[in-house]
């Protein structure tokens, strides 16, 4: 009577193994990316305060009471934001930009993305077009100060 193998062959563990290597390379990177795109997604919540006060001010201001920039009541300065956000500055024409922190030092930090209002489908001017709606936010890498690159933006902000 024979005795049967029980148990696996060395060759079987080692080709397990790099199976479970080669996919490790593959997913940590990926993981990666989507952490830093899940805390940049706080910079976009910042925002979203200014987005909604800019509005409220675009449709209901007039031409002489319209604000100047940073004097919306929704920045953020810098040193006072959140452990992701540095800072949340308005233009004149209601442009938000965010400037992020800590989260990844060499490819996002000290970079920021801006929202940029849209009236008829159009970059929405300011105080010319006081009483106006302001239809659409557009969201990308900023080009107030260096943008974060498109790669590490929320899937809301890659168009």
């Amino acid at each position: 009577m024979s005795k049967m193998q029980k148990g696996f062959t060395l060759i079987e563990l080692m080709i397990v193994v790099a199976i479970i290597g080669i996919l490790a390379a593959i997913a940590l990177p990926a993981y990666q990316d989507y952490t830093k795109r899940a805390k940049m997604s706080e910079a976009i919540l910042a925002a979203s305060a200014c987005r909604t006060t800019i509005t409220e001010v675009y449709q209901s201001a007039s031409a002489s009471s319209f604000p100047a920039a940073n004097q919306w009541g929704c920045e953020i300065s810098s040193g006072s934001g959140s452990k992701y956000v540095t800072s949340v500055v308005t233009t004149n024409t209601g442009l938000i930009t965010v400037k992020v922190q800590g989260i990844d030092s060499a490819n996002i930090d000290n970079k920021g993305i801006d929202l940029v209002p849209y009236i008829a489908g159009a970059v929405a001017t300011g105080s010319t077009q006081a009483g106006q709606s302001i239809q659409e936010w557009r969201c990308g890498p900023s080009t107030q100060i260096t943008g974060v690159p498109a790669k590490y933006l929320p899937g809301s902000c890659r168009g």
